[in-house]
């Protein structure tokens, strides 16, 4: 039988960049708030006395989550800035085309759409400053949303977000209208303007 520290734990990693709070984690896992508060003060103190542990549990508002240690952090960077990370996967571009059409939107939203969680791509387009938190919703858990950067502007050679194709309420509404047919237009938009800085170079 799994004890409530394992819940908790597996809930919070599960939240992501999110986080999860007291409230919601007492609700899941069935007991009582101070409970839940003795938990996760216990979880904290694990992670910062096991030296082999990366972990560590920090509390942002009233939302607890997962990072990994300051100490790792340089170690952190170099993964995502090596030569096999700086290109965007297909998977990434997917996320970020749906951030660009529907933001400011949460993680949760985005896994709706994509079908699949969306965690590490969220953290990975953030190190990349190509995302950026934007407050949070007021649903339930307050959620961290999701916004696109100045980054991504001149990441993709966009002037602005509008340059992107619109979506008209009749194309929402068709069957099997979601993340791959936002990646599309995306794609129309970003091809769209290389295309036209070929032509200026060739004038």
């Amino acid at each position: 039988m799994l004890s409530n520290q394992a819940k908790i734990e597996s809930l919070v990693f599960i939240s992501g960049n999110d986080g999860i709070t007291v409230t919601d984690l007492a609700q899941l896992c069935g007991i009582m708030k101070p409970a839940v508060m003795a938990q996760l003060k216990q979880l904290q103190k694990k992670y910062s006395s096991d030296k082999s542990c990366s972990f560590e549990l920090i509390q942002t508002g009233d939302h607890f989550k997962l990072t990994t240690k300051k100490a790792f952090a340089s170690l952190v960077k170099n993964y995502f800035e090596s030569p096999t990370m700086t290109t965007l996967s297909a998977q990434a571009l997917e996320t970020l085309a749906i951030i660009a059409y529907r933001q400011p939107i949460t993680r949760i939203e985005i896994d709706e759409i994509r079908g699949v969680q969306s965690s590490g791509m969220l953290q990975k387009l953030t190190t990349f400053d190509l995302v950026s938190e934007q407050g949070r919703s007021n649903a339930p858990g307050r959620p961290i949303l999701y916004q696109t950067t100045e980054e991504f502007l001149n990441y993709f050679g966009l002037t602005s977000i509008e340059q992107l194709p619109k979506i008209n309420q009749d194309q929402q509404k068709e069957p099997g209208f979601g993340a791959d047919s936002l990646m599309g237009l995306f794609e129309e938009a970003v091809a769209a303007d290389d295309g036209q800085k070929e032509e200026e170079n060739n004038e």
